[in-house]
């Protein structure tokens, strides 16, 4: 999927457009053990709290592509005859009303979903979109369809515990001390199927994770049956590992400055364009840029081929992952020198009397600790 299908789906959840007609789910304690189940219709609800079940929900939906948003595919195997993906087509050619189904699915989630001893809240729900067709000037013509999309979203939602608090209760007439406990916002969950070239892709599921850096891999593995992809953060990692290893003594600060560098235009080049696809690059693209930044050859294909190693063949490399485009850091046992990346080509390393330098420039103000100090005289 791209941004543009993402966002379209995602509108589809704001209250005034929704077609979602119940609420299904169970609430889980940190003992494993579902201690209420949610089967609720939307239209019966007040409406503060059916918007706050949408917004719940909706939130799946929200995140970078490539690092909140993790495209999960099937094998054709799997799409064919797996108890993995049966399940997922059960639930949605029920819409979700195969009681059954629902909990076989629950039991699967937890007997795997590892959240630290936190109790939770599981939510799905059913919709089914009638997709507008698209003139050739792109605007979307709503008296016209030539597509029905239907999917369902899953979210687990862990309970926060606040502070033990004084509450008034009337029916007794008192005050007790009591502990509320909150809804938070979706730590993971998933569409199913993808909504690829604006219809069901059903070798595709798109995975949610609040935190990048955590995908709960157990969930992938249990509820997908395919293997984990990498974190932003684990592909931030091997990206650095890599580049280390194969350029060995050529990897200096000017190498790791161009690298920086391009990387980050493409990434403001890409989001200036509004390209709805999301920005990759193969490993080949990126030994182009290492060769621009004056690499040799050999240095180049050794990348090359660790990339392959590492990410697999022909695999696709996110920019953004890859990076901190707001950040550009220089450290030592002693010191840290930290700029904007922007200004990076100021930075500049010397070996002097046999000592190595990092050298910044200061021809404006300096300050030390927030005060403004001057140099002393030559």
């Amino acid at each position: 999927m791209n941004l543009k299908e993402v966002s379209e789906l995602r509108r589809r959840w704001r209250p005034e457009k929704n077609a979602v007609s119940h609420i299904y789910g169970c609430f889980v304690n940190a003992n494993r053990e579902i201690v209420a189940d949610l089967d609720e219709s939307l239209g019966r609800m007040p409406q503060e709290e059916a918007e706050r079940y949408l917004g719940l929900l909706k939130k799946v939906l929200s995140g970078t592509l490539g690092k909140n948003l993790i495209d999960i595919v099937f094998s054709t195997q799997q799409v064919m005859d797996s108890e993995e993906h049966r399940l997922l087509t059960g639930l949605r050619s029920s819409e979700l009303k195969d009681k059954t189904v629902r909990q076989a699915f629950y039991q699967k989630v937890i007997e795997h979903l590892e959240m630290e001893g936190d109790s939770y809240l599981l939510l799905l729900a059913h919709d089914t979109y009638d997709v507008p067709r698209r003139g050739r000037d792109g605007e979307e013509q709503e008296d016209a369809s030539e597509e029905v999309f239907s999917y369902f979203l899953c979210c687990v939602c862990p309970l926060k515990l606040g502070k033990p608090e004084l509450n008034y209760y009337p029916g007794d007439n008192e005050f007790h001390c009591a502990v509320s406990q909150t809804v938070a916002p979706p730590e993971l969950g998933f569409l199913f199927p993808t909504f690829d070239d604006r219809a069901a892709n059903i070798y595709n599921a798109l995975f949610y994770s609040r935190k990048p850096e955590e995908l709960h891999q157990e969930f992938i593995d249990a509820v997908f049956h395919t293997a984990p992809p990498m974190s932003a953060v684990e592909q931030r990692e091997t990206f650095q590992s890599v580049l280390a290893e194969a350029l060995e003594e050529d990897f200096n600060v000017e190498v790791a400055q161009g690298v920086h560098e391009q990387l980050t235009d493409r990434i403001v080049q890409h989001k200036e364009s509004r390209d709805p696809e999301p920005l990759a690059l193969s490993a080949r693209e990126v030994g182009i840029i290492l060769q621009d930044c004056g690499v040799v050859q050999e240095r180049v294909e050794e990348f090359q081929k660790r990339c392959e190693e590492q990410f697999g063949p022909g695999a696709a490399l996110s920019p953004a992952n890859l990076i901190d485009t707001g950040r550009f850091e220089l450290k030592t046992a002693q010191a840290t020198v930290s700029v904007t990346p922007e200004n990076s080509y100021l930075v500049e390393t010397r070996i002097i009397d046999g000592k190595k330098y990092i050298l910044v420039p200061a021809e404006e103000a300096v300050e030390v600790n927030g005060l403004a100090v001057r140099f002393a005289a030559e």
